[in-house]
């Protein structure tokens, strides 16, 4: 089968799967290049909320296919950063839910999601020291963002693998679950995003991903929402809320 990127949508999560368990999902262009315009597919759904991504089988996805880089690293390199943008600054909450390999542009794209959920057993690495390669500056700052600067150099100097416990400790993962229990936890985590308010949400993640030029917008939108509202009714009727902002 071809390399692909699959995709489906349940319950108001959307799921997107790197599909080329052959070469432990190896990123390759047609992969990379497939990335943006699903993402702005789903992130025009109004009927997706959260999207998680993750590999086919029991990997993330172990890097990039080196067999492409020798004619076409430059195209296959840019080719990477647009993918790794469109998912970073994808409108709703996403998540990685990572077995295997998460290395090389596996962790590019790991590391552009807003939250990583990693099974036991799972290992990460940055390896463009093993091939001579310079990574984008924005994935670098991104990574430093996350695990700060000791670790980043740890990871670019060394290509060294590390595990989930290590990447736990270090910030490049949020949850680590036992064997078997990933996709239960991604499930059930995903069932409380979809349950929360889209206005706290989108807003946070804008605040958060440092934009300190919409406050005025976001406190327009909170006045005109009736979210607000609807939580302090529903923590006080003792219910669920029905939260109606929509971006």
């Amino acid at each position: 089968m071809e390399p692909q990127l699959s995709h489906s949508v349940a319950d108001s999560v959307a799921t997107v799967v790197i599909d080329h368990p052959a070469r432990r999902n190896a990123m390759t262009a047609a992969i990379w290049r497939a990335l943006p315009p699903l993402l702005g597919t789903l992130a025009a759904d109004p009927g997706v909320r959260v999207l998680v991504l993750t590999g086919a089988g029991g990997t993330f996805s172990a890097g990039a296919d080196i067999s492409e880089l020798r004619d076409s690293m430059e195209e296959t390199q840019r080719l990477a950063v647009v993918a790794e943008e469109a998912l970073a600054t994808f409108p709703k909450p996403t998540l990685a839910a990572i077995r295997g390999y998460c290395v090389g542009g596996g962790a590019q794209l790991a590391a552009a999601c807003d939250l990583r959920f990693a099974e036991e057993g799972a290992l990460f690495g940055v390896t463009p020291a093993r091939l001579g390669i310079v990574y984008p500056s924005s994935w670098t700052r991104r990574l430093t963002a996350l695990v700060g600067p000791a670790t980043t150099k740890y990871l670019l100097f060394s290509s060294e693998l590390i595990d989930a416990g290590r990447a736990l400790r270090t910030g490049l993962v949020d949850e680590v679950l036992p064997e078997g229990e990933l996709g239960k936890r991604v499930a059930e985590f995903t069932r409380t995003l979809v349950s929360r308010s889209q206005l706290t949400q989108v807003s946070a993640k804008e605040f958060a991903d440092g934009r300190t030029d919409r406050d005025a917008h976001w406190a327009g939108q909170a006045r005109s929402a009736t979210d607000a509202a609807e939580g302090v009714a529903a923590f006080l009727e003792h219910r669920p809320p029905s939260f109606t902002w929509a971006p």
